[in-house]
């Protein structure tokens, strides 16, 4: 018993072929049902028995997982046919799409790293008395409060611990946020009458599990939407408080934090020898999980939300994401791409969308036209992170078009940035946005879309984002010579030297983080890898004679891989041993500024050893009168002879 593909047609609102669908997928089909999750449940419920059933209906989910968990066997897995491609004004054509699906389902997916986070409920509430004591009472059978009260409002309870003060920092995230309070006031529970409070004291530090922020002004933490457990409401919206409540109390325990992005600190190119160079992934990220730790970057996992823009902007490829990893997104799009052309599709179109983008689907398809035919939805937990190398292997493998359907909450910082950078290799005609809230006017913008040609020889491409984008823009542009010119700040090109300016003092090679550019130990000469150039700007930003220019291109040609010479000059013969050393016009530039005018070579002998070797030079400066290492004569050796010598003469 194997892997089956259970089929039901949904009372016969959509045409299935299962021997089409089994042909290009490579796996058994059942027979063609009509209500399996109504009246042909003793179906189904033979059918979860025999292998590994993967049941063609997401809808309904939740009566086949009841009905395996009643009958105690293995869970089944679940593709959406129906929503996707079944129901479409062009679904009589649907079968390749259908069996790309198919396909795509029964492709195993790595699993993402996770953290525990541990949670114990410390509770940390801040803002006006009124309505924080209030939601105190209410929490404090459940979590261990303190209320930051924010005005002069006196606590009536000591069934929770009340400061005032000012929160002057906050750090961290669920399980582990830090704080920092200045002006802070601890209320005296003794005497009658009102509480009184400590005199007030700065520099407090404090730690909790949970923040709920009932400010109502500036968060105290960056996309604080996107911060685990910090929860954050306007004080005047009795609802949405009691919604923090709720909220709050589910926040105690172990939970799974995935680990979104892996960062190999010997790849960044953050800075050298505390000159700073790339900074995309600090300009880009939305909740500040990203801080420089000296010639890196480092990510803090708990802070980070998983947007993936990190990656798709890093141009050494030092961040990678993990959820999943690129190599699993391109295994997804080649099993849709060949299945699609296997089943008899010429000319997919791929449609990359998040969990909002899959409900728009499946209002379109419900309510309106659906997705045409040839259009392949392809889910991400998050679609921030789809760079110019998924979008151009996406090409490459050969989708006519690659269209990424926003949502409402997409981050388009880096998605903006790297549609410029995919339209400057692939050109503008197979690569947009789709920026459309309504599901029917998306399904009309996909009905009216050109769909250019796709790639007529497919290829796979492989490696790290770099070497993806490689492959697949050759592959896109078979017949281009010079090298295509990119937009500014992208993460290839070349470096163009100014041989007039540059005194190859090779200050650029000693902090080139990728190895670019680098010398020759047997001459002055300046060399550089185009392929390996990360346009960081260390090099531009180092250079004491500003020689360097970066220029942002593309070079397809296999000299792109092979180091090509910069600058070189003839090096100086040293006049005492004839040594090769330094540059010849460095040397004698430095004897026509010096020679005779500085006091220290002032002298022809003086100036001679400017155009020493290292060796010469010290043997040279050793033999002089003046030589700062010279001590007194060594005293002659005392020998027996001597002393009786002595003696001979008194």
């Amino acid at each position: 018993m194997g892997t089956k593909l259970i089929l039901c047609d949904c009372t016969g609102t959509q045409s299935l072929e299962a021997e089409k669908i089994a042909s290009a997928c490579g796996i058994a089909c059942s027979k063609v049902h009509t209500a399996l999750c109504t009246s042909e449940l003793e179906a189904a419920a033979s059918l979860l028995q025999d292998g590994t059933p993967v049941i063609a209906c997401a809808q309904e989910q939740e009566v086949f997982r009841d009905l395996a968990e009643e009958m105690n066997v293995d869970m089944p897995g679940f593709v959406d046919l129906r929503d996707r491609a079944g129901w479409s004004d062009q679904g009589g054509d649907a079968t390749p799409k259908m069996a790309a699906l198919a396909a795509e389902a029964l492709l195993p997916q790595p699993i993402t790293p996770s953290v525990d986070v541990v949670s114990e409920g410390t509770c940390f509430i801040v803002g006006p008395g009124e309505v924080s004591f209030d939601l105190a009472a209410r929490l404090t059978d459940t979590l261990a409060v303190t209320v930051l009260v924010t005005d002069d409002a006196q606590p009536v309870t000591r069934a929770f611990d009340v400061v005032r003060g000012q929160l002057r920092a906050l750090k961290g995230a669920l399980g582990g946020f830090t704080l920092q309070l200045d002006a802070l006031q601890q209320l005296e529970p003794g005497g009658r009458g009102a509480f009184t409070w400590t005199e007030a004291r700065d520099g407090a530090h404090s730690a909790c599990d949970i923040i709920i922020d009932l400010t109502g002004g500036t968060p105290f933490v960056q996309a604080p939407a996107k911060r685990e457990g910090y929860l954050r409401a306007d004080p005047k919206d009795a609802l949405a408080v009691e919604r923090l409540a709720f909220e709050a109390a589910q926040l105690v325990g172990t939970f799974e934090k995935p680990l979104y992005v892996r960062i190999e600190e010997t790849l960044c190119a953050h800075s050298r020898a505390e000159q700073v160079a790339c900074t995309n992934c600090l300009d880009i990220c939305p909740t500040g999980a990203i801080v420089s730790a000296g010639e890196h970057v480092a990510i803090d996992p708990m802070i980070c939300a998983g947007c993936g823009e990190c990656a798709a902007v890093c141009p050494s490829t030092a961040i990678t994401y993990e959820d999943p990893p690129v190599s699993a997104l391109l295994s997804r799009m080649h099993i849709l791409a060949r299945t699609y052309r296997r089943a008899g599709g010429t000319s997919p179109r791929l449609m990359v969308h998040d969990a909002h983008g899959a409900e728009m689907i499946r209002l379109a398809a419900r309510f309106g036209r659906g997705l045409p035919a040839d259009v392949i939805p392809l889910e991400l937990s998050v679609i921030s992170g789809f760079g110019h190398a998924e979008m151009l292997a996406a090409l490459a493998h050969g989708f006519s078009r690659v269209d990424i359907l926003l949502a409402p909450t997409t981050e388009r910082d880096a998605l903006d940035r790297e549609l410029a950078l995919a339209h400057a290799i692939a050109g503008p005609d197979g690569i947009g946005l789709i920026d459309e809230a309504d599901p029917d006017a998306m399904a009309h913008f996909l009905y009216m879309q050109d769909v250019p040609s796709p790639l007529a020889d497919p290829v796979l491409p492989l490696g790290n984002r770099r070497q993806i984008a490689r492959l697949s823009a050759q592959a896109l542009n078979p017949q281009v010579k010079a090298p295509l010119p990119l937009p500014e700040n992208a993460p290839y090109g070349a470096v163009a030297v100014n041989t007039d300016a540059c005194t190859l003092c090779l200050s650029c090679v000693s902090l080139c983080p990728s190895g670019a550019l680098v010398d020759n130990p047997d001459k002055p000469q300046l060399n550089f890898q185009q392929d390996a150039c990360l346009q960081c700007g260390l090099c531009k930003g180092i250079c004491p004679e500003k020689a360097i220019t970066l220029v942002p291109q593309l070079d397809l040609s296999d000299a792109a891989l092979s180091q090509q010479v910069l600058n070189e000059e003839e090096p100086f013969a040293c006049v005492e041993c004839g040594a090769l050393f330094g540059v010849k016009s460095t040397v004698e530039r430095i004897m026509e500024k010096l020679s005779g005018t500085h006091p220290m070579f002032a002298t022809s002998d003086k100036a001679r050893m400017i155009q020493m070797c290292d060796n010469c030079r010290v043997n040279a400066q050793f033999q002089q009168p003046d030589n700062p290492f010279q001590s007194k004569p060594r005293p002659k050796v005392v020998t027996t002879e001597d002393y009786f010598s002595k003696r001979k003469d008194h």
